[in-house]
C-alpha cells in the first residue's frame, strides 16, 4: 500500500499525512492465504520527536488485496514504538492480532489491544481500558513497616516488608516504635507491559499483563502485578497472578 493512498492531514503549513509504522504477515481471516497486518501513525508536529498520533490498524487481505480501517480508542491512539504481533490467543488455529503502544512519559503506561479478524470481521477481543477497570489494587501501608495489596478482582493479598527502606524514607510514615503516624495509601497503575507468552507450551498464547504498585509517589515502587490471562471462549480471565517485588543489595 503506498503512503499516499492515505488521507493526509494539514497542520498550519505543514502537510503530514499517514505512514506505515508496523506491519506482520500472517493468515488473520482463516482462508489459508496469508495476510498483511499494519499499522499506520501521523508523525507529530516536531519531525525530530517518535511521538506518533491517530494510530490504526489495517488488515489487507491476502486473497482480494481489500484493506480494512480498525479504528483504536482515542485515549489510546498515540504514543511510541507501536508493534503488531500475530499469535493464536483463542484456540481456535488462526491467528489473532496484538497490537502494543507505549504512552511514553512518567506513567509508562501501554495501550493495548487484540482483534480476531476471522472471515473478514474485525472483532476486539481485549481493550486496555476495560481491563484497567476491571483490575485496580488496594495498597495501604500497615504497622511495623509493611505495606498490603489487596486484589478485588481475584480476591488474593499479598504483604510487603519495607523495613529497610531506610530511616529517612520510614521516618515519613513511622514512628520508631514501627506504628503508622497517619494512615497512607499507595498507588497501582494500570497496564504498563502486555506480553504474549505460552506457559503451558500447547501453541496458545496466553497474555502477561503488568501493573506497577508504587507507595508514597509513583516513583516509589515496590514492584508489580503480573497478571497472566487466559482466553475462556468469550473473553480473557486471570489465569494466574503474581506480586513481583524488587530485590535489594546484599550488603556483606
Amino acid at each position: 500500500m503506498h503512503v499516499n493512498q492515505m488521507n493526509e492531514m494539514t497542520q498550519g503549513n505543514q502537510k503530514r499525512q499517514p505512514e506505515i509504522v508496523a506491519g506482520a504477515y500472517g493468515d488473520v481471516n482463516g482462508d489459508g492465504i496469508v495476510d498483511y497486518v499494519f499499522l499506520t501513525a501521523v508523525h507529530a508536529a516536531d519531525p525530530s520527536s517518535p511521538y506518533l498520533e491517530k494510530i490504526t490498524l489495517h488488515i489487507q487481505d491476502g486473497a482480494t488485496h481489500r484493506i480494512h480501517d480498525v479504528s483504536l480508542s482515542k485515549d489510546g491512539n498515540s504514543g511510541y514504538n507501536p508493534t503488531v504481533f500475530l499469535g493464536d490467543f483463542t484456540g481456535d488455529g488462526i491467528v489473532d492480532i496484538l497490537v502494543s503502544i507505549d504512552s511514553g512519559g512518567s506513567g509508562a503506561f501501554t495501550f493495548d489491544y487484540v482483534y480476531s479478524f476471522v472471515n473478514d470481521q474485525a472483532k476486539k477481543l481485549f481493550d486496555f481500558n476495560k481491563y484497567n477497570e476491571q483490575n485496580q489494587y488496594n495498597v495501604t501501608f500497615l504497622d511495623n513497616f509493611k505495606v498490603s495489596v489487596q486484589s478485588p478482582a481475584t480476591g488474593k493479598s499479598y504483604l510487603l516488608d519495607i523495613s529497610d527502606r531506610g530511616a529517612e524514607y520510614l521516618s515519613q510514615i513511622y514512628y520508631q516504635n514501627g506504628k503508622l503516624k497517619h494512615q497512607v495509601q499507595g498507588m497501582a497503575d494500570g497496564v504498563s507491559g502486555f506480553y504474549p507468552v505460552d506457559l503451558d507450551r500447547n501453541g496458545v498464547y496466553e497474555i502477561q499483563a503488568y501493573q506497577m504498585i508504587s507507595g508514597l509517589y509513583h516513583a516509589d515502587s515496590f514492584g508489580y502485578i503480573i497478571n497472566t490471562l487466559k482466553w475462556d471462549g468469550k473473553e480473557f480471565k486471570v489465569w494466574q497472578q503474581w506480586m513481583a517485588i524488587y530485590g535489594m543489595e546484599m550488603h556483606q
